[in-house]
């Protein structure tokens, strides 16, 4: 078991498995929460995720009476996934003791492939959505958006799951001391693509094709946040690979953010507006936020 010294000298250990055989020999709450990742880690994770469920919790009341009267098939869809993938998510927060338990290897991997890709999901589906402009309304959009990113999540789901069961790279169970050059390799891909898609958006933003984006400042405060997450994790990958004991610090650090973080963020920029404005000021809002965008600047001109 880890002394208290260890605990609160960093919160994300250089190596979380080195904790296995006395993890097996620990028992309640005190095991469930030090063991593995450590204290602040697993609490760092734990506490915001559970925030976020209360929270959708104590407003599902009245989210549904805003989701009947609205009847927009596309907020009704992605208010289910979020909240399915909400509970997905809280759950991996709270077993992160599974990953250094003999044993649950298989159930730890399965989880963290349904979780992750559920995440990723709604990440695809929300840029899906959003990038398709004034034309996203009504149930063939939602058709459209869901396809596209079943697809590609599925693709993703597939690979992992070859990398995971086919051929036994660890995905999800981190180990700094021995790290494998295929898994961060691995890592390293899929971060790389999603960090050039929310760079090649930031890049239109500031280029002739701006108008083609959603005319929210929200939308952008979004993708700048993921495109610095993805490049902080693409970096922590590439240097994990490479032996970098911070590259394995670092790489905890983002995926605390993420997974504490990225459910939050999501409803901020996507629901919020839905169910907490009016129509008619709703409609002031994104008015408000296209001048501030400078969309109607031409008209001046």
């Amino acid at each position: 078991m880890q002394s208290l010294e260890s605990i609160t000298e960093s919160p994300f250990p250089q190596n979380p498995n080195n904790s296995s055989s006395s993890s097996s020999s620990s028992n309640g709450l005190y095991g469930w929460l030090v063991e593995c990742h450590g204290f602040w880690h697993n609490l760092a994770l734990i506490i915001p995720s559970l925030l976020f469920v209360l929270f959708l919790g104590f407003q599902a009341k009245k989210n549904f009476q805003k989701l009947s009267h609205g009847r927009s098939y596309i907020m009704i869809s992605y208010y289910g996934c979020l909240w399915l993938v909400s509970l997905l998510n809280l759950v991996w927060c709270f077993v992160q003791a599974w990953e250094c338990t003999p044993g649950k290897e298989m159930a730890w991997n399965i989880l963290s492939l349904f979780t992750t890709s559920g995440m990723l999901f709604l990440e695809v589906s929300l840029l899906a959505f959003l990038l398709q402009g004034n034309h996203a309304s009504g149930l063939q959009a939602l058709t459209r958006t869901f396809v596209i990113s079943g697809l590609i999540v599925g693709l993703d789901l597939l690979l992992k799951a070859i990398y995971l069961f086919g051929f036994g790279v660890p995905l999800f169970i981190d180990n700094s001391e021995h790290p494998r050059q295929i898994k961060w390799g691995l890592w390293v891909v899929h971060r790389l693509v999603l960090t050039a898609i929310y760079g090649s958006i930031l890049f239109m933003y500031h280029s002739k094709w701006r108008e083609r984006l959603p005319a929210r400042p929200a939308f952008y405060k979004y993708v700048a946040f993921m495109f610095i997450l993805n490049a902080l994790e693409l970096f922590a990958c590439a240097l994990t690979g490479n032996g970098a004991s911070f590259g394995f610090w670092l790489y905890s650090a983002t995926i605390v953010c993420y997974h504490a973080f990225y459910l939050p963020l999501l409803y901020i920029t996507f629901l919020a507006d839905f169910f907490e404005e009016e129509d008619m000021h709703l409609e002031n809002v994104y008015y408000s936020e296209m001048k501030d965008a400078g969309f109607f600047d031409a008209d001046w001109e």
